[in-house]
This record gives structure tokens, sequence and C-alpha cells, in this order.
């Protein structure tokens, strides 16, 4: 394949946005099992559509997306999907809450349970967890009636605060990957013509 040919394939690579969505494994290294603090794992974490829940399991559990009445009382009895696989992709495919409980007897009761707030794909939201900050303004003493001939001066009330950074979710990211490949083919060409 001739240089120019390489290298305008490239381009046209690079005029179209790359999306990649993120495989969570959810739990990380303890996946989907009694004793571990599911609102803890979610803490720091932004989930967007198009990402991707990994359910890793073993015989004695399952998973079972439910409504929020379901998810507070642990309830199996209006399931919307059971997934029994023992490793179980989740598309997430819409904004919002989404819940999930192992059906096993006891176990959504003892912690095994996962709520999980999904946003959409272009913006960039707080973390799951974090409230975002706001500052409600003081309100003022009684309204004047007259005129004022004098400016008003901005409040010296500001919000300063912001959101800390996400935690490190040790989540799989594909597109730092894509960039130095890609670099690296610009390199290559420009050496080879």
């Amino acid at each position: 394949m001739n240089t120019s040919m390489v290298a305008s394939f490239l381009v046209l690579l690079l005029a179209f946005p790359c999306v990649f969505a993120t495989d969570y494994t959810v739990g990380d290294a303890n996946q989907w099992t009694q004793g571990v603090d599911y609102t803890t794992w979610t803490s720091g974490k932004t989930f967007k559509v198009g990402d991707n829940l990994v359910f890793k399991y073993g015989g004695t559990h399952q998973v079972n997306e439910v409504d929020e009445s379901d998810y507070k009382s642990c309830s199996s009895s209006n399931t919307i999907k059971n997934y029994a696989d023992g490793d179980s992709k989740v598309p997430l495919t819409k904004t919002g809450k989404i819940y999930f409980i192992c059906p096993t007897p006891g176990h959504c009761t003892a912690g095994m349970k996962l709520e999980v707030n999904v946003v959409a794909a272009s913006t960039t939201p707080t973390p799951s967890g974090t409230p975002p900050t706001t500052k409600t303004p003081t309100p003022s003493t009684t309204p004047s009636t007259t005129p004022s001939t004098t400016p008003s001066t901005p409040s010296s009330e500001t919000n300063t605060t912001s959101p800390p950074p996400p935690k490190d979710s040790g989540a799989v990211g594909v597109s730092n990957g894509v960039g130095i490949l890609m670099g690296s083919l610009f390199l290559a060409l420009g050496f080879m013509g």
C-alpha cells in the first residue's frame, strides 16, 4: 500500500470522533459477591450511556435488574431482567438510575445490591455519589420601593468548591492507546516518505 493511501486513510479515521465504552467490572477484583460495599464501589465513578457493567459471580449468585421499589425492599417479584451465566455484560443504554440485586435469599438484605446513575455520554457530570455543589444566595432584607441611584455590587459570595476529580476506577480506557498508536503511525509515515 503506498504512503499517500495510508496517510489518507489515517486522516479519514481522525475525521470521525472516536467514542469508546468503558467496561466496569462490578466490585473490581472482589466481583459480584457478598461482603462488598457496592455503594463505596460506585463512588467516584461516572457511568455513561454506552458503558457496560460486567458482573462476574459464582454459582450461588445471580443478577436481577429491578426497579427502585424492589431494590429498596430486596424483592425479585418484578424482575426486569435476570442474568445467571456467571459472567454477565450489561450495556448501559439510557440515562437515569438502574438497580441490581442478587435474588438468592438473604444476599440482597446483606448488601449485595447495586444502584448506578447513568449519565449521557456527551456530558461531564459530577461523579456518582457526589451531589453537585450549589450556593443559595442570602435573601436581602426588606426590598426598597424607590429606585436606587447607586449601582449594585455583585455579591461577595462565590462558590469556588468544585467536585473532587474522579478516583481511578480500575476501568479499562482505550482512547489513550489509540492516540499513541495513531501518533506512532504518523511518525512512521514521516520517516517512510
